[in-house]
């Protein structure tokens, strides 16, 4: 089924945070391609090259298949990064999230640049590395996504830091992080996921000019209703976000109700 112009069945603001609530995850993830969309061609139509993080996540799909359908985008001036890469994983594992990049987004529009973590046998040379590519220019889209456990990217609650000084760096990865990694089916089991992983930090993602998240699902309720209801603070990293001056969030009644 094809949706092309979905509506909210509930908008509200939490903080600076717009929120736009769907009927179903196929709706607001059509809402978010096109909210990330349009980012991208209003940043074409002022800058020679546009620059954009993606999260790497099955809650992700139907934002990435909005994109790739997306019209009125010349890739080939767009240069992609993303936000985490486990740390331990072998070059071609289907985990890696760069991998995952390619295989729903980036092979399909072939954007100018493509920026990959590849943590290899330095994660600490390679944080430093991708820390001066992002920071070689402003970031104009995040593409995002809400843990289970609240986390931004692979910012879990024990090593969120709001006020981080680095922009990328390597971290431990808690057990409910890794746990979601099984429930979304991309592990088989708990000992397979990587126990330490690369991430951008939030001061990083919030430094975009423009964050759209995507949040579908029942396993994000109680995380959704801690970032927009509960205190802003680490314990739930994504609750920074209503304090962004250009981010909407695009989730479903599963998620929200």
């Amino acid at each position: 089924m094809t949706i092309t112009n979905p509506e909210p069945v509930i908008e509200r603001a939490a903080g600076r945070l717009d929120v736009r609530i769907f009927s179903d995850r196929a709706g607001s993830g059509a809402a978010a391609a096109r909210a990330a969309a349009a980012a991208l061609r209003t940043a074409l139509a002022t800058r020679d090259e546009a620059r954009v993080v993606f999260a790497a996540a099955p809650s992700q799909r139907e934002t990435l298949a909005g994109l790739r359908a997306a019209e009125g985008i010349d890739w080939s001036r767009v240069a992609v990064f993303h936000m985490d890469e486990y740390i331990g994983l072998p070059a071609g594992a289907p985990q890696r999230f760069g991998r995952f990049l390619r295989d729903e987004l980036w092979d399909a529009v072939r954007p100018g640049a493509v920026h990959v973590i590849d943590p290899g046998d330095d994660p600490e040379a390679e944080s430093a590395r991708y820390a001066e590519l992002l920071g070689s220019a402003p970031i104009d889209l995040v593409c995002l996504g809400i843990g289970d456990n609240g986390h931004l990217a692979f910012n879990d609650p024990p090593v969120a830091d709001f006020a981080d000084p680095l922009a990328v760096k390597t971290v431990e990865l808690d057990d409910a992080c890794r746990r979601q990694q099984v429930s979304d089916g991309c592990f088989g089991t708990l000992a397979e996921v990587p126990e330490r992983a690369i991430t951008l930090t939030v001061p990083a993602l919030m430094a975009g000019r423009t964050l759209v998240a995507t949040v579908p699902g029942p396993n994000k309720r109680a995380a959704l209703a801690a970032a927009l209801d509960g205190p802003i603070g680490e314990s739930c990293p994504a609750s920074i976000l209503r304090t962004h001056p250009d981010c909407t969030l695009f989730a479903d009644l599963e998620a929200y109700q």
